[in-house]
């Protein structure tokens, strides 16, 4: 059970989480800085993936998952899928992400954006150094976030 405090906290992430999701900028109370107020910068506001497919969400109880994926300098991902909506943001290094026949796309450190669902893609790291990716999968129970697949022919 959460303690009231622990409760202001809990709603105070997620309304930040919210606004950054849906793009809205806010002001928001923070409980551990008293009556201090914080400006909330978006990261992304969109409702299509980077293929321009409008969003859909997974029937069932939702479930979100956030993640972090490191990746070595030129390792890979592997060829794979995302049956729900993921938010990616690009924390450090460089990815490129190959989607077949739809081509490449190549992220940097401070991109932002809404992955690719049903569509198999790899994402490599093309930089120097460490790349990491900041995952939101906005999924369901019982519903796989990440399926490999062969790459498309």
């Amino acid at each position: 059970m959460l303690t009231a405090s622990m409760s202001r906290i809990a709603k105070a992430g997620l309304f930040a989480a919210a606004s950054i999701l849906l793009g809205t900028c806010v002001v928001f109370w923070s409980p551990n800085r008293g009556n201090a107020f914080e400006a909330v910068s978006p990261l992304l506001a969109t409702g299509e993936d980077i293929l321009g497919q409008p969003l859909s969400y997974p029937a069932g109880k939702p479930k979100v998952t956030a993640a972090i994926l490191t990746l070595e300098p030129g390792a890979s991902t592997g060829w794979h899928r995302h049956a729900v909506p993921l938010f990616a943001h690009i924390l450090e290094g460089e990815v490129t992400v190959d989607y077949g026949p739809r081509g490449k796309r190549v992220f940097r450190k401070g991109d932002s954006l809404m992955e690719a669902i049903n569509t198999a893609h790899d994402g490599r790291n093309t930089g120097k150094g460490v790349a990491r990716v900041l995952g939101v999968f906005m999924g369901a129970d019982g519903v796989a976030n990440t399926t490999e697949v062969a790459p498309p022919k």
